[in-house]
């Protein structure tokens, strides 16, 4: 068991101070990169930084969590989740108090790479405690619906909260809020859930580690390279076969050894299969579609900031609000058929805004609800699923997992949209006073990149269905 008490929960109430730290932990990885955001001008001037620099002030953080979750996450199998869980949170404590001491932005992207560090010992923890915490399968959904609530309310409330504190504070300040999080998270974490009974003693694969991080990071860094270098640099296309390459490696290291770091056949198991296709199809949509969206307000329609912001509400109000709904709609329909059922809305959502998004703002609500929707479902039942359909002694490693389909399909959502664009817009995209064939251009490429989007995410979908079916 896991729960300090060796019995399991019967309500959210009697694990409340559980589930306390472990939305405190989400609360963290949700509330670090958004609310740090607002303060980048700030930054760039107090450190005198490039913009390149100030781009891997946010991207060194996202890179090595992404990247190490799956090494984390076996860690955690074979010395325990919340060991794993509470050494992160001491370190994500140490790394902020060390804002104090940055002069240099060399510091600062050093010090966030030692909170993505610990990120990637604490993230999927939260995942996998709040599930070996409960034995029904509702309470389960609830915990991971209620812990991922707290989280969107700190990606919503991360950007005011961080203009307001720059207004009488250093920026130093947006990332000392991390220290009373991690307290707090440590507290109820080693309070509320006991040390684990389950592990397993597989010798480590250095190799697959290395092989396995290696292709998420290349992965992660594309996007970066699109964007920066464009689709016309031998740079970006480099990376990209680099990861093509490195992917392949590490599927036949994982093949071939004796133990590796994860095991393919457990991979390939419906319930993970299914959910993980789940989880990727969510991720690309959510990242594509905003990039779509934030694009078009402020460069098509010449949105001010503040208004694109506000044309975001309605994803950002569907997903901190709809928490109750989807634990009623998944008792209702069940993991299964809930599953799919996310997962076709997430497609109808691309889809309205591929056939009908440049006609007005209301297409363009419509596809944000439709696709936030779609991804509370999912992100309430895929993880379960998913960990589910592992042994008890791999589910660290199998939440790291759903972890990093979500943050690598991200990144390719964002990678796909930024190509199309390249690829069909003369000129820089960011200049003032578009020509009309620019106009016209930058219409098309938005509606062949969401359409690819959506088939891709349809076809995540659709397999993930025809698993489950056969199955």
């Amino acid at each position: 068991m896991f729960v300090s008490t060796q019995t399991s929960p019967r309500s959210l109430r009697e694990a409340w101070i559980a589930l306390a730290g472990l939305s405190a932990v989400f609360l963290f990885e949700m509330l670090d990169n958004s609310i740090l955001n607002v303060a980048l001008p700030t930054i760039g001037r107090d450190l005198n930084a490039s913009t390149t620099a100030l781009q891997w002030v946010s991207n060194s953080y996202a890179v090595v969590f992404g990247g190490l979750m799956l090494v984390f996450g076996a860690v955690a199998d074979r010395f325990g989740r919340r060991r794993v869980m509470l050494a992160g949170l001491v370190l994500l404590g140490i790394a902020s108090l060390a804002t104090v001491f940055v002069t240099s932005v060399a510091e600062l992207i050093a010090v966030r790479s030692l909170m993505g560090v610990a990120a990637a010992m604490t993230t999927p923890g939260s995942i996998a405690l709040a599930f070996r915490l409960f034995q029904d399968d509702d309470l389960r959904v609830r915990a991971m619906t209620f812990i991922s609530t707290v989280g969107l309310v700190g990606l919503a409330v991360g950007p005011p909260l961080g203009g307001f504190v720059l207004t009488v504070a250093p920026w130093q300040a947006l990332l000392l809020i991390n220290v009373p999080i991690s307290v707090f998270a440590f507290a109820g974490i080693s309070r509320g859930i006991g040390a684990d009974t389950e592990f397993h003693r597989d010798p480590a694969d250095v190799l697959g580690g290395v092989l396995g991080t290696a292709a998420i990071v290349l992965a992660l860094i594309v996007p970066t390279l699109f964007v920066e270098q464009g689709a016309g640099s031998w740079m970006t296309w480099t990376a990209v076969a680099l990861t093509i390459a490195m992917a392949f490696l590490y599927v036949v290291r994982a093949r071939s050894a004796s133990h590796p770091l994860l095991d393919l056949k457990l991979v390939a198991r419906p319930l993970v299969a299914s959910g993980l296709a789940y989880k990727a199809a969510t991720g690309l949509a959510a990242a594509g579609l905003t990039y779509l969206v934030t694009l078009q307000l402020q460069l098509d329609w010449q949105w001010s900031p503040a208004l694109a912001a506000a044309g975001m509400l309605p994803q950002v109000v569907v997903l901190i609000a709809s928490g109750p709904f989807v634990n009623r709609f998944v008792r209702w329909a069940g993991l299964d058929r809930a599953a799919w059922l996310g997962g076709a809305v997430t497609v109808a959502g691309l889809a309205v805004y591929a056939l009908f998004g440049r006609l007005g703002y209301v297409p363009v609500a419509t596809a944000l609800v439709l696709v936030a929707a779609g991804i509370r479902v999912v992100g309430a039942v895929a993880g379960v699923n998913v960990l589910k359909g592992l042994p008890e002694n791999r589910t660290s490693i199998g939440a790291a997992l759903v972890d990093t389909a979500s943050q690598v399909t991200s990144a390719a959502g964002v990678a796909v949209s930024g190509t199309v664009l390249a690829l069909m817009f003369t000129g820089t995209i960011a200049q003032p006073d578009w020509t009309t064939v620019q106009t016209v251009q930058f219409e098309n490429a938005v509606t062949t990149g969401s359409l690819l989007l959506t088939a891709v995410a349809a076809a995540l979908v659709g397999w993930a269905y025809l698993r489950m079916r056969r199955a």
